[in-house]
């Protein structure tokens, strides 16, 4: 009897692990899947990341490139007016003496 009762415990206890074992399997099949599926999105989404990255840096490029010649441009544009200014500035001198000379000239047919 004894015997009888060892052979029904471990029966049972073979069933009871073989089913733990068939629903460990089942988990871990499904966690598998799991992550293949997560794997995959990881994969799209860093291969979105660097094509994004590889755009925004070749638009800063670009972006630099645009400040850079428009600082260049604003130097420029501002050296001319400078040039301007002192030419006016030297044309209203040039003004200022023709219009002292002929007021002196004007005095001088007046008698003055």
């Amino acid at each position: 009897k004894e015997v009888d009762r060892l052979e029904e415990y471990y029966k049972d206890e073979i069933k009871r692990l073989t089913a733990k074992l068939k629903q460990s399997e089942t988990r871990a099949e499904f966690a598998e899947r799991s992550v293949q599926k997560l794997q995959k999105e990881v994969d799209r989404l860093e291969e979105y990341y660097k094509d994004e990255i590889k755009r925004l840096t070749a638009k800063l490029k670009q972006s630099e490139t645009r400040a850079e010649f428009a600082e260049r441009s604003v130097q420029k544009l501002q050296k001319e007016v400078d040039r301007l200014e002192d030419e006016l500035l030297g044309e209203q001198d040039k003004f200022k003496a023709i219009t002292e000379e002929l007021d002196q000239t004007f005095a001088e047919m007046s008698g003055y």
